[in-house]
C-alpha cells in the first residue's frame, strides 16, 4: 500500500484503495497502519454504501451503537449500527443527525462508560461552504512532550470523565444536569494508559469541561487539568483534516483527541459515523 504521513509523527493516508474491495490481506495491512500511527485518511470513497460502511467498521470489531447526544441516539435509516453528524432538520424542524453546526470541543468519544470505544470512523457524504475541519491531536506525542515532573505526577492520576454533556456542550438527553465535577455522572479512567495499538504511553484526557482528578481539592484539579491540555493540544501534536466529500477518517480513541469547527449554518453538512466497542478498559502505563 502507497502511503504518507498526516502530521510529523502520527496519521497516515493510504492512498489508491477501494475499502469495500478489501482482500483479508490488504485489510490486515490497513489496519496495521492504523495501530502504528493512531489515525488513518483514506480518500476517494465516494461510492461506498451505507452497508459497505457497516460491513468495512465490522472487520475491526463489534460495533457501538449511536451514543446519546443532546438530540438522542441519531441512526443511518436502516443501520442502526451506524449514525448520522449532522445539521439537517427534517420538515417538522427535528434534528436528522447530532451536534449542529456548532464547534465540538476537543474530546475522545464515550470516555464516561468504564470500556469505552477503541475507535471511530467518519465518512463524508455531504460537505458546508465552508469550515467543519477535523482537528486530531496525538496524545501520545502529548505525553512525550510533557516536562519530567508532570509525566511523573500524571501517571498517578485518575480523571473523571463527564457523561453529562456532548461534545457541543449540549445535555445529553433524558440526563440530569450537574455542575459540580466531583459529583456530576461520569467514570474515572487513569491519566496515563497504554496505546493498545503500540504500547506507548498515552494522555487520557477525555474532555476538558467538567473533568476532575480523583481525590484533588476542585481548584487544585482545575489547575492540574488546564496545565496537562496546554501540553496536549500544542500545535506540534495536532493534525487539521480539510474534509472531501467520499473522505474516511479512522481514529483510536485510546491515543488521540478530536474536534471539530464550526460551520456555515445555512449549508449542510453530512457525515456516518461509526464506532468500535473496546474489549476491556484503558489500561494504566506503568514505566518498567
Amino acid at each position: 500500500m502507497r502511503t504518507s504521513a498526516l502530521a510529523p509523527g502520527f496519521g497516515v493516508e493510504v492512498h489508491g484503495i477501494r475499502l469495500a474491495e478489501l482482500s483479508e490481506g490488504e485489510f490486515q495491512e490497513l489496519r496495521g497502519h492504523w495501530r502504528a500511527n493512531g489515525a488513518l485518511l483514506v480518500r476517494g470513497q465516494e461510492g461506498m454504501s451505507d452497508a459497505q460502511f457497516e460491513a468495512f467498521s465490522a472487520r475491526f470489531g463489534e460495533l457501538d451503537p449511536p451514543p446519546n447526544q443532546g438530540v438522542g441516539r441519531k441512526s443511518v435509516p436502516g443501520f442502526p449500527s451506524l449514525y448520522v453528524v449532522s445539521n439537517e432538520l427534517d420538515a417538522a424542524g427535528e434534528p436528522l443527525g447530532a451536534l449542529g453546526y456548532g464547534e465540538a470541543v476537543w474530546h475522545t468519544d464515550m470516555s464516561y462508560l468504564p470500556v469505552p470505544p477503541i475507535a471511530s470512523m467518519l465518512l463524508a457524504r455531504r460537505l458546508p461552504e465552508w469550515g467543519g475541519n477535523t482537528w486530531v491531536a496525538s496524545m501520545c506525542a502529548a505525553y512525550e512532550g510533557l516536562p519530567a515532573p508532570l509525566k511523573a505526577r500524571a501517571q498517578e492520576l485518575w480523571i473523571k470523565h463527564d457523561a453529562t454533556r456532548d461534545s457541543g456542550g449540549n445535555l445529553r438527553k433524558g440526563v440530569e444536569d450537574d455542575d459540580d465535577p466531583r459529583t456530576s455522572r461520569g467514570h474515572a479512567h487513569p491519566a496515563v494508559i497504554r496505546d493498545p495499538g503500540t504500547g506507548r504511553p498515552a494522555l487520557y484526557l477525555g474532555r476538558r469541561p467538567r473533568a476532575y482528578v480523583v481525590g484533588l481539592p476542585l481548584a487544585e484539579s482545575e489547575a492540574l487539568l488546564d496545565e496537562l491540555w496546554r501540553w496536549a493540544i500544542t500545535p506540534d501534536n495536532v493534525y487539521e483534516h480539510r474534509w472531501r466529500v467520499g473522505d474516511l477518517l479512522l481514529w483510536s480513541n485510546y491515543s488521540t483527541l478530536h474536534r471539530r469547527d464550526e460551520f456555515d449554518r445555512d449549508s449542510i453538512r453530512r457525515m456516518h459515523r461509526s464506532q468500535i466497542k473496546g474489549t476491556g478498559a484503558p489500561a494504566a502505563f506503568h514505566p518498567n
